[in-house]
């Protein structure tokens, strides 16, 4: 009994944990397509004239969505030798996320709204599909941003700046009719006229404001892609670091090779230091050579 007990949790380790079978990868494709599913009832019983019309179904429905979620959870705890620590974990938290809020729903009105947390186990997706190489680009990225924060930081602080001195301008200027009745106010405006949003629910009708408007749009326009290009040159030293080795040629004394490269791209001269090139002639055959034009001089 103990044995067919521990080969059912092992089986259902496989399927439910593992990705690496036709399994395995159905039992997480069907459980995305019920989440994605799930999380679509729920936006449609958001609609009132659905409500009204379907709200009875779809209650149905969430509920039905709801035991299979929980039964999941169940099973996911069963095949674990440490099921709490795996509910302490993220997707642990996410999966207890999804199944709550309809339980709550009984208690506390209005608690099913957070059904839509559920999305987040898409996330799964990335295991099912092996998608190691996207998130090795994504983890580049990561990175990449991490070393341009200070620079963006920067860019932010001198962004508030210009805000805040554009918005008490503006508002030293512009009349309370126009709407610019408080700091709070002539600071939104010029966030949305910096950023060429443009609402129009607050406008200058003063010349100087209107000028003043002009400017910050076009100083808007001129600053919007600086921290694009930031990010992008952190991006592409990254590719490079990825793609290219600080390894000198020790012919040349070159750097910039690419990673696996055999022979500098500028002299020839093999790269690995530790071993010898397959392709330099032996020392037999050179002193051969060497020794060959002595023995023709002997002959002679």
């Amino acid at each position: 009994m103990q044995s067919g007990d521990s080969q059912l949790r092992k089986r259902l380790f496989q399927i439910i944990f593992e990705s690496d079978t036709p399994q395995a990868k159905a039992f997480d494709i069907v459980l995305i397509t019920l989440i994605l599913v799930s999380v679509g009832i729920v936006f449609l019983d958001s609609v009132p004239g659905l409500h009204a019309r379907y709200g009875r179904i779809f209650y149905f429905i969430e509920w039905a969505f709801t035991l299979i979620f929980t039964l999941e959870l169940a099973l996911r705890l069963y095949c674990l030798d440490r099921p709490l620590r795996y509910l302490r974990s993220f997707y642990g938290v996410l999966d207890l996320l999804a199944i709550l809020p309809t339980w709550l729903a009984l208690f506390i009105p209005g608690a099913q709204s957070l059904l839509v947390v559920r999305v987040l186990r898409v996330l799964r997706v990335f295991r099912v599909l092996r998608l190691m190489e996207f998130v090795g680009e994504g983890r580049m990225l990561v990175e990449a941003l991490q070393r341009s924060q200070r620079k963006i930081l920067l860019f932010l602080t001198t962004i508030l700046l210009i805000i805040t001195i554009f918005g008490a301008l503006i508002y030293m200027i512009e009349p309370p009719e126009a709407g610019f009745t408080s700091m709070p106010r002539a600071m939104y405006w010029a966030i949305v006229t910096l950023t060429t949003v443009g609402y129009g629910d607050i406008a200058p009708v003063t010349p100087l404001g209107q000028f003043i408007s002009a400017v910050m749009m076009i100083l808007g326009y001129s600053i919007i892609a600086v921290p694009t290009g930031v990010f992008s040159a952190e991006v592409i030293r990254s590719i490079q670091r990825e793609r290219y080795s600080d390894e000198a040629c020790p012919g040349c004394g070159h750097e910039g090779h690419e990673r696996g490269a055999k022979y500098c791209r500028f002299c020839g001269t093999w790269l690995d230091e530790e071993t010898e090139d397959p392709n330099a002639p032996s020392s037999e055959t050179s002193d051969t050579t060497s020794e060959s034009p002595e023995a023709h001089e002997k002959g002679d």
